[in-house]
């Protein structure tokens, strides 16, 4: 996941925090920077009390309603990812303010982000309500080592991101009328040319059910946008009759035979206008939409072939 700079509801983009520090085996210890839009990153375990592991979090934002918790584990000192699906994790919430709340353990799904190589944690959650909360995240079995550690976040009354049961804005977004365009608007190395030939606003109005994919390859310094692309693509093989849709999330041009990305004066990617209208603080990030033009599915950074069905089978 490349976090988003936010400015306005966002800018530019050049943070790589969290899941990329994740996958690139350098993260610091719980509690390091984080983007400065994503109150979730800041998390932090004591650091007097002796843990097994370290969790990391990564969900860009957690708003009141339902969410997608993510996390990852790291090693004890926070520099080694952890990757076990055959370890049992769980999550306990607990909230503070006026009125406590104890949400009960709930068992968190393995997700590979690089197939047997990094591995991720989902947990569906309803916050009740905003402020500080705590998680403990429960491990055992396997080869993470057993025990829980308590991680801090925030969780806010509203998000950015169009959220789950939220409209999908209607944004033009670009189309390839044969393979050799595909180059000039993805970076994609190996397209699948169906994610080009339907825009955005042109599903919407035809109320087609489709799935948006912000990812781009080239460009994802996390390396996160290629991996989680190919699985949708793979999903996509056997999933007929939907519509899915791939477009960058910054801003390029085709210059030199090749796509690049416009830069901003500091030299930093830009986000663009689609982007910034669908509100996203990270990116590969994944939507699947229904024939209303209502969001069904949200996926931030990652998304399992079985998550991806089910939401596909929601808006058939």
């Amino acid at each position: 996941m490349h976090p988003l700079r936010p400015s306005g509801p966002l800018g530019s983009a050049a943070l790589a925090v969290v899941l990329a520090a994740l996958l690139a085996a350098c993260a610091g210890p719980a509690g390091g920077a984080g983007s400065p839009g994503s109150s979730a990153l800041q998390s932090s375990a004591p650091s007097s009390v002796a843990r097994p592991f370290t969790p990391q979090l990564i969900s860009s934002e957690n708003v009141v309603g339902k969410n997608r918790f993510l996390f990852g584990i790291l090693d004890v000192l926070g520099t080694k990812p952890l990757s076990d699906p055959t370890t049992k994790v769980e999550v306990t919430f607990q909230g503070g303010g006026s009125s406590p709340t104890t949400i009960p353990p709930t068992a968190a799904r393995f997700i590979w982000a690089i197939p047997d190589e990094r591995g991720i944690y989902a947990a569906d959650v309803t916050f009740p309500n905003a402020g500080d909360w705590t998680v403990l995240v429960s491990a055992s079995g396997g080869s993470i080592p057993g025990g829980t550690v308590a991680v801090q976040f925030q969780v806010k009354e509203k998000g950015l991101a169009i959220p789950l049961g939220g409209k999908a804005p209607s944004t033009r977004t670009p189309t390839a009328a044969n393979r050799a365009d595909i180059a000039k608007i993805a970076s994609d190395p190996t397209p699948d040319p169906t994610f080009y030939t339907t825009s955005v606003d042109d599903a919407l109005a035809q109320h087609k059910p489709f799935v948006l994919v912000f990812a781009t390859p080239a460009f994802c310094t996390s390396q996160q946008c290629g991996p989680t692309l190919d699985g949708i693509k793979a999903v996509a093989k056997s999933e007929t009759g939907v519509t899915f849709i791939n477009v960058e999330p910054y801003k390029m041009a085709y210059t030199d035979g090749r796509l690049q990305p416009v830069l901003d004066a500091q030299g930093q990617l830009q986000v663009t206008d689609t982007t910034r209208a669908w509100g996203l603080l990270s990116e590969p990030w994944v939507f699947v939409v229904d024939r209303e033009g209502i969001v069904r599915g949200s996926f931030e950074a990652v998304v399992s072939a079985e998550e991806l069905k089910a939401a596909i089978a929601s808006v058939r």
